[in-house]
């Protein structure tokens, strides 16, 4: 159903001033200003608000944006039908799911893990209005819990990659937990792709080389700087990535020991503890300076138990061949110790902007380089009221 736009009585607005965005939110009463900063030359809009805990996303063949939530329950669709920045029609696909936070687009259908099942939605962009109920195309992901998350995304050989996280802090997870699947939706035939994984929601293939690379969130209640968190890259089918014997490159886990036979595939690159690397996502647009493309960039959710705030930003993550090599800033959503967002997801506008979900306060920001856009959107971005 579409959901009307209202006039509300919050605004945001933003000013640009070298790199960095002062994004005030006006309620009835004035609230204090929050700060955004951005690396120099790019600028960053209100593509959508009031999503409640915005998550995954995915991107239709026609520029539909659809948006998946954890706790809300709803699968939005975003349209930006006069390609000016700025969502001006919004859909519900389906409420009252249980979790619909992992979803993909592929030749027209979008698909959503949810608790055991994989559900599809035909042709679903041009049946916005009137979507219908999705259909099962999968009955076999293991039963969900609240530790275990999932992310979903079809690769290149054409199969649903799920990735089912371990349903634990530390445990010897029970198969298929804790590892990433192939799923061949014609057949039903699944295949381990990676395990010993904890808790993987990013995920996505080189542009380059074709390879499988993921963030994995490291295990709580070490300590503020322990265990790092992991980029990884999938050599070959089957390899074992470490959980629950050693996290990171080097930290041993106390209460299980290693079986003596299994190889470990260690990280491609260790991120701080408790960034919380939720979304990976490889930079496919023009839009962008050279240097950015085809780069890996991660969404780092923020720490939730540390005892000072860390993460809280989007990185670019830089490739030499296959190794990272450096990790630098492209937003900050933390002023000093206050997040003013949680960012989730990445995903490439068609316009070769970058989509980042924030699950915080339910925004979907529009990341933009403005020295090549003649016109971008009003700085004054106002938020929307949702008529069900």
């Amino acid at each position: 159903m579409l959901l009307n736009q209202k006039k509300n009585q919050r605004m945001w607005q933003m000013l640009l001033t070298c790199g960095v965005i002062l994004w005030s939110q006006q309620l009835l009463a004035a609230s204090e200003p929050m700060m955004i900063t951005v690396t120099k030359g790019f600028g960053i809009t209100l593509y959508a608000s009031e999503l409640g805990d915005a998550k995954q996303m995915a991107l239709g063949d026609k520029g539909t944006l659809f948006v998946g939530s954890h706790k809300k329950g709803t699968i939005y669709a975003l349209v930006d039908s006069n390609a000016d920045g700025r969502v001006d029609k919004r859909y519900v696909v389906a409420k009252g799911l249980e979790h619909p936070e992992a979803l993909a687009f592929h030749r027209g259908d979008l698909y959503v893990a949810v608790d055991e099942r994989i559900i599809r939605f035909v042709d679903i962009e041009n049946r916005l209005r009137r979507p219908g109920r999705g259909k099962e195309v999968y009955d076999r992901l293991p039963g969900k819990t609240n530790k275990s998350r999932r992310a979903m995304h079809f690769g290149p050989d054409g199969r649903l990659y799920v990735s089912i996280g371990a349903p634990c802090n530390v445990c010897e997870p029970v198969a298929p937990f804790g590892s990433i699947i192939a799923i061949d939706i014609a057949t039903g035939s699944s295949e381990q792709v990676a395990l010993g994984v904890r808790s993987v929601t990013g995920l996505d293939w080189s542009p380059i080389d074709g390879a499988l690379w993921f963030a994995d969130q490291g295990r709580d209640w070490m300590g503020d700087r322990l265990p790092p968190d992991e980029i990884n890259r999938v050599e070959r089918t089957g390899e074992h990535f470490g959980f629950p014997y050693i996290h990171a490159a080097s930290v041993i886990e106390p209460a299980y020991d290693k079986p003596k036979n299994l190889k470990i595939t260690l990280p491609n690159f260790e991120l701080p503890a408790h960034v919380a690397p939720m979304g990976l996502h490889f930079y496919r647009g023009q839009q962008f300076p050279a240097k950015y493309h085809n780069q890996m960039f991660v969404a780092e959710n923020g720490s939730w138990n540390r005892s000072s705030k860390i993460g809280y930003q989007v990185v670019m993550l830089e490739l030499e061949g296959q190794q990272i090599v450096k990790r630098s800033t492209v937003v900050s959503f933390l002023d000093g110790e206050f997040p003013v967002a949680r960012p989730y997801a990445l995903l490439t506008a068609p316009d070769g902007a970058m989509y980042i979900s924030d699950d915080l306060k339910g925004n979907i920001y529009r990341l933009y380089y403005k020295h090549i856009v003649e016109k971008e959107p009003e700085q004054a971005a106002q938020a929307q009221d949702i008529e069900k």
